[in-house]
């Protein structure tokens, strides 16, 4: 954006890209989840056990919380790639 040209800082903006959208869809699941939607990757909620509407109905049972946990994880992966 600023005209660099150098194949790290492009890596490093994708991986800070990732990591942004990944919270970004976290922070909006208690807004979605009262328009009854869920935008969360389905193989890692059934891998814990948690359906939609365990979301949907704004439920904090721990296989919830290891949803978010497993996804929160792969923001935090990305930020790792870039330190």
């Amino acid at each position: 954006i600023l005209g660099v040209r150098d194949i790290h800082a492009d890596h490093a903006a994708s991986h800070i890209g990732k990591a942004q959208g990944i919270v970004t869809c976290l922070r909006a699941t208690p807004y979605h989840s009262t328009r009854q939607k869920v935008f969360l990757p389905m193989d890692i909620c059934m891998l814990h056990g948690a359906s939609q509407e365990d979301f949907i109905r704004g439920k904090q049972e721990q296989n919830v919380r290891d949803v978010i946990y497993d996804i929160a994880s792969q923001a935090h992966i990305h930020l790792e790639h870039v330190r």
